[in-house]
């Protein structure tokens, strides 16, 4: 499912997905980075560095952002649009049929490209639609939840993006086994990618078994903890962020590798043929997050960092306030905590 692409004297790993598309192993993750100067720098450190793939979404509120740099390395000459790999994703006020062609419009416009190589739905959960900026509505303290939210519907309404050429590949987010199987019943073009959570604490094992059933490649979000992560005001729910970075047996690792503790984190899952978006606005972090191809961790390391899963008691990314009211929450807890070990 993975393959390696010399370019010059880089050398950059794909995932080959199964409409044929080549993802980066490796991209920029942007959440939560919304200070305008703060992501364009980044990004343009990220682009000097290598990187190709880059992760956002509406909900972020920094499409325009990445836009301005996208559009300034395209007519300078310094990258073709089709070395880009850009994916963001449809907001859940947009969970509806009649909106997903608005939405993705709305993305490329502020991207400022004429398609995205994968247009995600961010969670199978929608909520009522009251205005396109209207991100999260709330009413009386509370997220206004669309408890009609049809995916099935939803999922052809993102096939047609692909025939109209605005996407070239469409995928699914958050969702959960039984979610996937549905969809694949009645998908005419199958997901090409699930982005969820997988680190190593939480390696979601069962979900990435029942993607690689039907040819769905993975993409792991958090793949480091998510050690810079603010929570939104409007969860309402309580994480720890586990540290991974600071577990003995990653550490040890790292050491025998002449490596940093998040080389190894994320070699540990793009050996396993798992794209990672980690979040960086640190020149040299950023650095370090890509070169992470000049080694192979041994068979003895995998399974001695597949020893560190802890299945759902490991997860990190909760959920929000009253999600498990939904009818399509795929998961639901009431608080996290994942201890150091």
């Amino acid at each position: 499912m993975s393959n390696i692409v010399i370019e010059g004297k880089s050398k950059t790993k794909f995932i080959t997905m199964n409409n044929g598309l080549k993802m980066p192993l490796v991209g920029l993750g942007s959440w939560q980075s919304d200070n305008p100067e703060e992501i364009e720098l980044a990004l343009e450190k990220a682009l000097e560095a290598g990187y190709r793939h880059f992760d956002t979404a509406t909900l972020y509120k920094n499409e325009d952002s990445l836009g301005k740099v996208f559009r300034r390395w395209l007519d300078q000459g310094k990258v073709k649009r089709e070395e880009l790999f850009i994916v963001t994703k449809l907001p859940w006020n947009a969970m509806r049929p009649d909106l997903v062609e608005k939405f993705l419009k709305s993305s490329l416009a502020r991207l400022q490209v004429k398609y995205v190589d994968l247009y995600l739905t961010h969670w199978p959960i929608g909520l009522i639609y009251t205005s396109d900026d209207d991100l999260i509505p709330m009413k009386d303290g509370k997220i206004m939840y669309d408890k009609t939210t049809d995916i099935e519907a939803v999922w052809k309404a993102m096939e047609a993006q692909v025939d109209a050429g605005l996407a070239k590949s469409i995928g699914i987010s958050n969702y959960n086994i039984k979610q996937v199987e549905r969809i694949m019943k009645m998908a005419r073009i199958p997901p090409a990618n699930q982005q969820v959570e997988v680190q190593t604490y939480f390696q979601n094992k069962a979900l990435r078994q029942v993607c690689e059933k039907y040819n769905i490649s993975v993409c792991a979000y958090g793949p480091l903890g998510s050690p810079g992560r603010k929570t939104y005001s409007f969860t309402g729910i309580e994480f720890n962020i586990p540290d991974l970075m600071d577990d003995p047996v990653v550490k040890d690792i790292a050491k025998k590798h002449s490596k940093t503790p998040g080389q190894i984190l994320l070699k540990f899952l793009v050996q396993q043929n798992i794209a990672v978006i980690p979040k960086s606005t640190n020149p040299e972090r950023l650095k370090m997050n890509i070169n992470i191809f000049d080694f192979e961790l041994t068979q003895v390391d995998m399974r001695r960092l597949e020893g560190l899963d802890k299945g759902e008691a490991g997860r990190s990314f909760p959920g929000f306030t009253d999600m498990k009211e939904h009818p399509e929450c795929p998961w639901f807890m009431e608080k996290v905590s994942t201890p150091r070990r």
